[in-house]
């Protein structure tokens, strides 16, 4: 966990997981998508983001209930990548 404050780390991640989910869905949903390979690397990304972004609220859910919220947000997002990347195979 990171020593900075969890205000910034949690402004950050939202910078950050935005990016990630937006180009994710617009991978996704993009009717041109053809390539498997791209999609399979913008779930990874994805999953790799919300990873780290719950790992980091979990260890303040205690203290402030927006990082629980968040924590939890990002679990479901990182199963539902890793879901979708089982379904691509």
């Amino acid at each position: 966990m990171s020593s900075a404050r969890p205000g910034a780390l949690w402004t950050s991640f939202q910078s950050i997981l935005t990016d990630t989910l937006g180009k994710t869905f617009d991978d996704l949903f993009r009717s041109t998508s053809a390539d498997v390979n791209v999609t399979r690397a913008f779930l990874e990304a994805c999953a790799t983001a919300c990873k780290a972004c719950a790992e980091e609220c979990e260890g303040h859910a205690d203290m402030h209930e927006h990082c629980r919220l968040c924590a939890e947000a990002c679990r479901r997002c990182e199963k539902a990548c890793a879901d979708l990347l089982a379904a691509i195979g």
